[in-house]
């Protein structure tokens, strides 16, 4: 069976990726994820993603053939990259921004072993419906919104918040899964294979 190293601690990506009968070895990595100076959002995400990815196969030796993935996802409105909320006075800011508006998440990809590597990304728009100050409150004291990017969870509670997706559901969670599956197949893994590994 094939075997990922998942450099990302994120159960929302361990979960898509068993969902394709994958086997994951979690192996979290801890990166400055600040924005360099005047970085653009799409260069921001997939450097993060490759970062993650170039740090877990590092501690890899070179007989460790296992391929290594790294993402990360933001959220991008108005041009402003809404990382996770440091707090509840910035995760309710972020969710007045986001409310009754449409904003992009995007999501990154990098899958590489140690001889060559590869990255994707996916983008997608969403679009929240009107929120008033007391139900953003009560979204914010369910705890779903800490450690989010953009302060909310689409497969979550946060689901009643959105009313259209256009793009990539799986990207809005945290990897999309046609793009992964894409990137896969640089390294000789095919649908084919993946469903076998359903057996």
């Amino acid at each position: 069976m094939l075997e990922l190293v998942l450099a990302s601690a994120s159960p929302r990506r361990l979960n898509l990726l068993e969902a394709l009968g994958l086997k994951c070895a979690v192996l979290p990595q801890d990166i400055d994820e600040s924005p360099l100076p005047a970085e653009k959002p799409e260069n921001l995400v997939k450097r993060l993603a490759l970062a993650k990815a170039k740090s877990a196969i590092s501690t890899l030796s070179e007989t460790d053939h296992r391929l290594v993935l790294g993402s990360d996802t933001i959220v991008v409105c108005d041009g402003q990259i809404l990382g996770k909320p440091q707090n509840k006075s910035d995760g309710l800011a972020m969710l007045k921004l986001l409310s009754g508006r449409t904003h992009k998440v995007l999501t990154a990809v990098a899958l590489m072993n140690h001889v060559k590597q590869a990255e994707t990304m996916s983008l997608t728009e969403v679009s929240f419906t009107t929120l008033s100050d007391d139900e953003i409150d009560t979204y914010w004291e369910s705890g779903e919104p800490l450690g989010k990017a953009g302060a909310y969870a689409v497969q979550g509670l946060g689901a009643m918040l959105v009313n259209k997706i256009h793009g990539s559901y799986s990207g809005v969670v945290g990897l999309p899964i046609f793009e992964t599956v894409d990137l896969l197949k640089n390294f000789g893994v095919d649908i084919k294979t993946i469903l076998l590994n359903q057996r």
